[in-house]
């Protein structure tokens, strides 16, 4: 099942859904600002996030735009305001989909279902054994389908845009890959700022238990780009 990010100030209308959805098999975290969403969503890999517009600190589009700043993670949108341009500008800004208040679980369940199911997030349950045709870099193994990351036997939580960094990188593995290429590729843009690239490196070395100045995976070559290769064997 999924993991999901509730975020919704109304403490009656928030416990709600995390009884539904934890009823559902989901794991569920939930805040009540836009700042904490924001916190959680940069230190927790989640397959989607449940975002209420009125929220206490920030103006919920206005957070949609700072979570887009950060991450892809899908995002469902659930708002009292019901007006075509208000939905579209929404939309536009990064929401995959969106829900008006008042509305059900059940309609709620089949909107996440179908988000899910064109992200391709949310389907094997982390810690499943990654099969033969997983890609596998030393004791690192990366199955692109399912979007599974090990290392060492051990599941990897990362954001959607982690993973997707980890498995282009790890489908050519000792190849310096091109930044312009990282960012065509993994980030669908053919130009952008190089310090994208390098927040989530750094997020992406923490969870693989190594720093720039020590790396065991991945290594930054100054001027030309990134390549990730397997540790050399530890001596006897």
């Amino acid at each position: 099942m999924a993991r999901l990010l509730v975020v919704e100030d109304d403490p009656f209308v928030r416990s709600a859904l995390i009884r539904e959805l934890t009823e559902a098999a989901h794991t569920v975290r939930s805040v009540g600002t836009a700042l904490e969403a924001l916190r959680e969503v940069a230190q927790v890999g989640f397959d989607l996030v449940i975002l209420d517009l009125g929220l206490p600190d920030l103006d919920g589009a206005q957070a949609l735009k700072m979570l887009r700043g950060i991450t892809d993670v899908p995002v469902i949108v659930a708002t009292a305001r019901d007006d075509e341009a208000e939905i579209i500008r929404l939309l536009t800004d990064g929401a995959d989909d969106y829900l008006v208040k008042p509305f059900s679980v059940a309609h709620l369940t089949a909107r996440m279902a179908a988000v899910l199911r064109r992200t391709g997030r949310g389907g094997a349950a982390a810690g499943d054994p990654a099969p033969s045709g997983a890609l596998r870099v030393g004791g690192l193994a990366v199955d692109p389908l399912r979007r599974i990351a090990e290392l060492d036997g051990c599941a990897l939580d990362l954001t959607r845009r982690e993973f997707d960094l980890l498995a282009y990188l790890a489908g050519r593995p000792g190849v310096v890959v091109p930044r312009k290429e990282l960012l065509a590729e993994v980030w669908q843009q053919s130009y952008g700022d190089d310090q994208t690239i390098d927040v989530h490196l750094s997020w992406l070395r923490r969870k693989l238990g190594e720093t720039a100045a020590s790396p065991r995976y991945l290594h930054t070559v100054r001027g030309v780009g990134v390549k990730l290769e397997e540790p050399p064997a530890e001596p006897a």
